[in-house]
């Protein structure tokens, strides 16, 4: 992706003000014991009958004051599209590291999407430099990886650095629906990024499944056959 600007805005979303936030205390409890640098792993892309899906590593300082634009972060399914532009950006230029990888939908169907999205996730950490000391994993499982890890159910919602990889991941995969658009025409990859509306359904019984295709998916090889 482009490089990020790393202009702050304090004002950044005044809405969230009575939102939940997450926090950085399960993160800090880590960081205490010596099991730093702490990761937060989360992917996007699981459900979509195409495209890959995608996963992102997160690192963040291990000090976030007050002023820092890093607490404006939220699970990625409760912003819009713009708002989860603007902080990435803000991920990009303020994060430690991170770190994004993926499987192909060739991989999801040779795999299955959770040995795939788990693989991806492990691609992810591989890349960051210092390997992390401990990943905390959205989810209710952790990473078959020598690398230490942790599930932490709903942790999107509960902890920073998770919530900071989901961001990073959905951007990561929608722009890369938007290029598989431009790609694979016909199907409205931009508009619905590969998930089964009825729309993307009535595409893939007139055109047949494309390259970005899940073909092991229910909804493609049962669309693709009438």
């Amino acid at each position: 992706m482009n490089p990020m600007s790393r202009k702050k805005s304090p004002s950044l979303f005044p809405e969230f003000k009575t939102s939940p936030t997450p926090g950085y205390q399960l993160e800090m409890s880590y960081i205490e014991q010596g099991l730093k640098p702490v990761a937060g792993v989360d992917e996007a892309g699981r459900g979509p009958l195409a495209g890959p899906v995608v996963a992102a590593a997160v690192v963040l300082p291990e000090k976030l004051p007050e002023q820092s634009p890093l607490w404006k972060v939220r699970d990625s399914k409760s912003l819009s599209p713009e708002q989860r532009r603007q902080l990435y950006e803000i991920i990009a230029a303020e994060a430690r590291d991170l770190a994004w990888a993926m499987c192909s939908p060739r991989e999801i169907d040779r795999m299955n999407i959770l040995a795939a999205t788990l693989e991806a996730m492990i691609r992810a950490v591989s890349a960051l430099d210092p390997r992390p000391g401990l990943c905390l994993v959205d989810g209710n499982q952790s990473l078959p990886h020598k690398l230490p890890s942790k599930a932490v159910i709903k942790g999107d919602a509960k902890c920073l650095s998770i919530a900071a990889a989901s961001i990073v991941a959905k951007c990561v995969r929608d722009q890369i629906m938007d290029e598989l658009d431009r790609i694979h025409p016909g199907y409205g990859f931009k508009e619905h990024k590969g998930y089964a509306t009825a729309t993307h359904k009535k595409a893939v019984r007139d055109l047949g499944p494309s390259p970005a295709h899940r073909l092991t998916f229910r909804g493609v090889k049962d669309l693709s056959r009438d």
